[in-house]
């Protein structure tokens, strides 16, 4: 076994499903112990190419680099319970998307890791960039990000094309908002320019916070607030995802930012097999988006990585074991359902889309205050 050479204070070390864990006062890092059994042939080609080295122990004595050595040294703002938050340094906010799959060009995730902790969450991967392999820790280890506004103000000044989505890994209004304001500090950068094309993901009605805010950036930018609600059941929703708020609470900001004249729509990711596929479920969503004034319904097939399935699949052992073998079967393998079932869904959500007249994606429009790049550049 090689552990983790941690700085600071004294560090507790405990072990955790196979795993030896340090903690110290401003960083947690972890090392593998001997595999349980053999991996998948999705996992293999994971580490040998996706994240590269991310996945394997670092050797004794080897140092880390990047953003697991900053992570490493990030100070510890805050703790409760089962949560620690950390201060993030940050060399960069914006990061290009390079995938031709996603509709827009440029990501910002405030923080790093997210407390809401559902259960089907692809983003826990994020976390070994940091070190952190164990998938528990991307709901327990928080990162906000330091000096984001000021950061970002730089980067945009470089870069003026390409929309940007808030929001893509990590919820920008999970309870580490309340607290530290990084999500409300890079609106506020955003609410000083015209001109851009800007997108919203949260499951979180803390995003009323900021109503105002978001009047003014949707009158200067083409804005849209994309609300994630897998159920309108209040009780699965709960077993789903544990710490989020209410379905409730979420379609009442939908609500809320409708009403404001800010464009809203819903979103049902992801849409799971047997648990919220259904044409009742997914029917009971559209009806109740239409009520609160989305403009827009969507939604798209679970996606489960490794790191999520190891997270996932204990989940329905415990509260849908006869699930659990048919999960197995159609997704050791490989991380998207294809074929048939895709196709049904497609099909399901294009239904009951119609049904309700909701659109299928966010609609472009023209902001009252927008600048076009002929004016910007008359005021450069």
């Amino acid at each position: 076994m090689e552990y983790r050479v941690l700085h600071g204070p004294a560090a507790i070390k405990y072990t955790h499903n196979n795993v030896v864990v340090f903690l110290s006062n401003a960083s947690l890092l972890s090392s593998r112990g001997p595999s349980s059994g053999p991996r998948s042939g999705l996992d293999m080609r994971r580490t040998k190419s996706e994240y590269k080295n991310v996945l394997f122990p670092v050797q004794q004595g080897e140092k880390l680099v990047g953003i697991a050595r900053l992570a490493q040294h990030g100070k510890l703002l805050r703790a409760k319970t089962d949560v620690e938050y950390f201060e993030l340094p940050s060399r960069s906010i914006l990061n290009r998307c390079t995938s031709a799959r996603m509709p827009f060009d440029w990501t910002i995730n405030p923080y790093r890791g997210c407390e809401f902790g559902c259960k089907y969450c692809y983003a826990r991967y994020t976390h070994e960039f940091l070190g952190l392999d164990d998938g528990q820790l991307f709901e327990r280890k928080i990162y906000a990000k330091q000096q984001a506004a000021r950061i970002l103000k730089q980067e945009l000044r470089r870069h003026r094309e390409g929309s940007i989505a808030i929001g893509t890994s990590t919820d920008p209004y999970q309870p580490a908002e309340r607290r530290f304001e990084v999500s409300r500090s890079i609106l506020e950068v955003f609410a000083a320019g015209r001109g851009r094309s800007l997108s919203i993901t949260t499951k979180s009605d803390l995003i009323v916070r900021d109503i105002g805010l978001l009047d003014v950036i949707g009158r200067r930018n083409m804005l849209h607030v994309n609300m994630t609600v897998t159920t309108t059941d209040p009780e699965l929703a709960r077993k789903l995802e544990p710490r989020a708020p209410r379905p409730a609470l979420r379609l009442e900001a939908v609500r809320r930012l409708a009403e404001r004249g800010i464009s809203a729509g819903v979103f049902a990711n992801p849409i799971m097999p047997l648990l919220t596929d259904s044409l009742e479920n997914l029917d009971k969503l559209a009806i109740e988006a239409e009520r609160a004034g989305a403009r827009y319904f969507g939604g798209g097939t679970l996606f489960l990585m490794p790191c999520a399935q190891s997270q996932f699949f204990p989940f329905l052992e415990k509260e849908f074991p006869s699930l659990l073998q048919r999960y197995r079967e159609r997704y050791t393998q490989q991380p998207y359902l294809r074929g048939e079932y895709a196709r049904l869904i497609r099909e399901r959500v294009e239904q009951v889309r119609a049904n309700h007249h909701l659109a299928g994606s966010p609609q472009p429009y023209q902001p009252e205050e927008w600048i076009t790049e002929p004016q910007r550049k008359l005021f450069e």
